[in-house]
């Protein structure tokens, strides 16, 4: 009987080492055909936007994880998330060292950028004045290049942001529990549009915003509708700006308002810092 049970013993042992090597090898390939997914699947980017997807192709091919938070830490890379109060499922997110979206975004263009351009949240990246050009949820794919990046939510809250590969693919962290994934683009819903990221020189006027939680609106007017407000400095393109409603606020009066183009809505330059009518910004005519 001794014998018997060695025997037993031995063979459960390799039924159980055995068992282990398959379903490593399964995750194995289960990667390895994800990041065979993952790639530039078109033609016409730039060698920036086409070294940002690969990036983030890395990390789907490392089987990295979503974690809520993750990617947000002094420097581009994943780091360990937290609990989303609304997302049960992310309650292993402390423990996952890993990106949410806007996290992985930000790891992808800093790799290739070679410096923190899109440091922040799905709506900062978004509204981003790095923009090289933008296209509205009705255009739909036809003009997307790889390394776009697509939005979904409202003009003043935007939840969740991904990268195009081109070919309806984006490659995304899209929720806990998840590892970053390829996934066909969600056009349905609430998507809200893509930009292009140019990763060279700014160009344009470049101001910076003072204040927290300041509007921006669709009229140059305090009654017009809020599109986005700004959560804190903000560094700003302008347009133009013109002579509109005066408005009174933190001690200061003035009747000028700039357009901003990233944001598509303007703002009253009393939180543009410089000059109540900024310098070398032409007038606006419409």
């Amino acid at each position: 009987m001794p014998r018997r049970s060695g025997l037993i013993g031995a063979l459960v042992a390799l039924f159980v080492l055995l068992l282990g090597a398959s379903a490593n090898a399964t995750a194995h390939t289960a990667r390895s055909a994800a990041a065979a997914d993952c790639r530039v699947l078109a033609p016409g980017a730039s060698a920036a936007a086409e070294s940002a997807v690969a990036a983030a192709c890395e990390q789907v091919a490392a089987g990295v994880w979503y974690s809520w938070g993750g990617g947000h830490g002094p420097q581009p890379g994943a780091s360990y998330g937290q609990v989303d109060p609304t997302d049960p499922a992310s309650e292993h997110d402390p423990e996952r060292r890993g990106f949410d979206c806007s996290g992985l975004v930000r790891y992808a263009y800093a790799r290739a950028a070679g410096s923190d351009v899109l440091n922040g949240p799905a709506d900062t990246q978004y509204y981003t004045h790095r923009a090289a050009g933008r296209f509205a949820a009705g255009e739909g794919l036809a003009p997307l290049l790889p390394g776009d990046l697509l939005a979904w939510g409202t003009s003043s809250h935007l939840h969740h942001i991904a990268i195009y590969l081109g070919a309806g693919k984006m490659v995304e962290a899209k929720q806990s529990g998840t590892k970053l994934m390829v996934s066909d683009v969600r056009l349905d819903g609430d998507y809200h549009g893509a930009l292009r990221v140019n990763t060279g020189p700014v160009t344009g006027h470049v101001f910076q915003t003072w204040g927290t939680g300041v509007w921006t609106k669709a009229a140059p007017s305090v009654s017009a509708a809020r599109v986005y407000a700004f959560p804190g400095p903000t560094t700003i393109r302008v347009a133009c700006q013109k002579h509109a409603e005066t408005v009174t606020s933190d001690g200061y009066t003035n009747d000028a308002w700039s357009y901003l183009p990233d944001y598509q809505a303007w703002m009253t330059n009393i939180y543009i810092k410089g000059a109540a009518w900024l310098e070398a910004v032409p007038t606006c005519t419409f």
